[in-house]
Formats: C-alpha cells, sequence, structure tokens
C-alpha cells in the first residue's frame, strides 16, 4: 500500500508527511522545498483483538500500543504542485511521474487561507482555498489524459492487427498506474463507451475515460492542514458543505506530540485525544507548545486530524478492513508461539482462500479450510470481515 502525501508547495504536506512518519524531512516556509521524494513509514490505526480476548500480544508485521494496533502503511511525500504540472511547469512532471505508483493520494491544502495559488505565504485569510481544491484534480487528469493519447492510434492499431482483447490490453498498458481490467471495464459501461470500436472515441470521449480512471485507481481525501489557525475554522465549514471527505488537521501539532512521545515526555498515541506528561525537566516553552495543543486542538477538536485522514482513506474511502491469521485459533498463536503476531490489509470482500494466497503463494496452493475464533469451520468462499481471527487449514 502506498499513499501520496500531495499538494501544491508550502502547504504543510512535508509536516504531515514527518508527522505520520518521524521520517526527517526538510521543512520550510519555502516554494519547492521537496524535490526528490521522501519515503517513510505511517500506520494506519484499529482497536487490537487483544483487548478483546485478554491476551498480551506480540506483533510482528505491526505494533500495538495501548490496545490500538498499528498497521504499516508507505506513504510517499512529493514536489509541490503549481497549475499547469502537466505541461512541465514548476516540477509537475516529475510530481507526476513519482505519484504514478501510488494506490491513493492524501491533499493537503491551507485551510487557513495564508498560501497562494504559486505556494508563496499571504496573510491569513486572505486566499480561498477552494481554489486548490479542484486544480490538483485537474492537473492528475489531464496527466492521465496525455499518457492515454500519447500512443492511442498505435495502440488501437496494434489491438486491432493483433485481435487481442481491448480491455486486457489496456490494463496491461497503464498497469504502472495501479489501473485494471475491472476498473477500465466500468469506466467504459458508466460512459456508454463502444469497447469494440475505441478507434470512434472522441476527445471528449478520452477526456471523460481519463478521469473515471483517475477516480477508480487513485482514491483521494483531503486533509484541510493548519486548522489551528483561526482563520480555518469558517473555511473548513465551508469547505464540508462542498465537498466530501474533507478532514482538518494540524499537522504541525501532531508532530510535536509525535516527537515529545519519542524523546519521553509525554505519553501519546496518534489519533489519540489526549497525551500524558511523563517528563519534570521541560521548559516554559514546551509547557505552553503543549498546553496551546491540549486546549485549542485536541480539546477542541478531538485529536489533531493526521491520523484521522490515514484511517478515513485506507478503512472508509478504499474500503480496506483488518485480518489476523494465526496457526492455533485456541491459542491465538504462529507457530512459535507468538500471541497475534500479524495484522493484514486486505479488500473488503475478500474470500478466505483469496486471503490465503496474499499471504503466501505455498499456503493458498496448499488451502484446505478455516476456523474463526468460534472455532466454525469456514469454506473457501467465506468473505472475511474487519477484525476476523482466522486459522487456515492446510494439506500436509
Amino acid at each position: 500500500m502506498l499513499v501520496g502525501i500531495v499538494g501544491k508547495t508550502n502547504v504543510g504536506k512535508s509536516t504531515f508527511f514527518k508527522a505520520a512518519t518521524l521520517v526527517d524531512v526538510e521543512i520550510s516556509n519555502r516554494v519547492f522545498v521537496t524535490i526528490k521524494p521522501n519515503q517513510g513509514i505511517g500506520y494506519v490505526t484499529t482497536r487490537c483483538p487483544c483487548r478483546d480476548h485478554n491476551v498480551t500480544c506480540n506483533p510482528n508485521n505491526s505494533k500495538c500500543q495501548s490496545g490500538i494496533r498499528m498497521i504499516p502503511i508507505r506513504l510517499l511525500d512529493v514536489a509541490g504542485l503549481v497549475e499547469d504540472a502537466h505541461k512541465g511547469r514548476g516540477l509537475g512532471v516529475q510530481f507526476l511521474d513519482d505519484l504514478s505508483s501510488a494506490d491513493a493520494f492524501i491533499h493537503v491544502i491551507d485551510a487557513s487561507g495564508s498560501t497562494d495559488g504559486e505556494g508563496n505565504p499571504v496573510s491569513p485569510g486572505s486566499y480561498d482555498p477552494e481554489m486548490d481544491i479542484e486544480f490538483l484534480p485537474h492537473e492528475i487528469d489531464a496527466w492521465f489524459l496525455g499518457l492515454m493519447k500519447r500512443n492511442w492510434d498505435k495502440f488501437i492499431k496494434q489491438v486491432k492487427h493483433t485481435g487481442k482483447k481491448f480491455t486486457e490490453e489496456l490494463a496491461q498498458q497503464f498497469s504502472g498506474l495501479k489501473i485494471n481490467e475491472e476498473m477500465i471495464k466500468h469506466a467504459i459501461s458508466e460512459l456508454g463507451l463502444n469497447s469494440e470500436n475505441p478507434q470512434a472515441w472522441n476527445e471528449h470521449d478520452l477526456e471523460n475515460f481519463s478521469k473515471k480512471l483517475r477516480e477508480a485507481s487513485k482514491k483521494m481525501i483531503i486533509a484541510a492542514n493548519k486548522m489551528d489557525i483561526p482563520s480555518s475554522e469558517k473555511n473548513i465549514m465551508d469547505l464540508k458543505q462542498k465537498h466530501e471527505q474533507i478532514i482538518g488537521c494540524s499537522a504541525e501539532c501532531e508532530l510535536a506530540l509525535r516527537e515529545a512521545d519519542l524523546h519521553g515526555m509525554i505519553k501519546y498515541v496518534p489519533g489519540g485525544s489526549d497525551f500524558e506528561i511523563i517528563s519534570d525537566s521541560m521548559n516554559e516553552k514546551q509547557m505552553k507548545a503543549l498546553d496551546f495543543i491540549k486546549n485549542s486542538v485536541l480539546e477542541k477538536f478531538g485529536s489533531t486530524g493526521v491520523q484521522q485522514c490515514l484511517n478515513d482513506l485506507i478503512f472508509r474511502k478504499m474500503g480496506y478492513i483488518v485480518v489476523y491469521p494465526v496457526a492455533n485459533i485456541n491459542h491465538l498463536t504462529d507457530k512459535k508461539g507468538k500471541v497475534l503476531p500479524d495484522a493484514h490489509l486486505i479488500p473488503k470482500g475478500t474470500t478466505l482462500r483469496e486471503f490465503a494466497f496474499r499471504i503466501h503463494t505455498e499456503i493458498g496452493e496448499k488451502f484446505l479450510g478455516g476456523l474463526d475464533i468460534q472455532r466454525k469451520k469456514l469454506g473457501a468462499d467465506h468473505v472475511l470481515e474487519n477484525g476476523d481471527i482466522v486459522e487456515i487449514l492446510l494439506r500436509s
């Protein structure tokens, strides 16, 4: 799972990325601070089954902090986008190429209105963040369209000459963009296009087709950053009335809490509504900063919003669930005796047999069936649900 942190320059993308990953990146109030993409590991969080089964878990591919299971995902912080990036303006072509392998996007905007369209600092409230929401999907759609048109005529003639299936060949052509045949068929059906004669598609058809593929292959939510600045509150309220998937956040406050926790000053679980001070050696400036975060962000908004952005994107927008495979359902352990060692992110609708193959090809090939937490036998076509703990039975 790869999530791109995207948006125009100077809106807090790198701060958001660092707050989610604690990877050391340069953060500055300048345009194009990020040139080469930064990569790191962030986490989605969910209630760990150890709490419900009164056991101490031994996470292997994830973490458990105070009963919250933290499941890793890869994050990518790329160069800021400017208008007409798809034409090569700014660092646009590099930006878009860097994002080709992403499964989804978190679009960071400056909700306070203190960054203009070119990424330059302006007085808070003097710029309308609404303008940033529309231009980024437009740039990505235009990029998709450009890729589609680049060799379109040659591709159509080649498919016609070989007699191969159009949707299958197109999926192979664009597999690097995480586009599959099902997405292509769905887009064609929704738009009422003729897959038997794609040569007859006009410019408008290609534009709509490219947009549909972008929407299907690159799910996106909007992180309305800098919500701790006074001018943000009304802007976020207005934006939520017009757009879905708007989540207010303060990447700077989340970063401060994560670093304070890292250095043993506080105990803080990402996404939490509070923290516990455990150090008595903090200076006055540090205490004031924590008081501000507690009173003006956590008590007011419930969290900093950064973790909510990650969770909403993966669980709600993309429709993933978490499943825990074990080797012994009676003790909830793997072969080495570790309790609830692994947590897997899988799409909703995944069957038990499909899950077995996702874990390892050999497990899928030896698959016989499974057992759930009630020791009930499960068949190959059993559809898994969020939070399931399953033992997969194998042929010897």
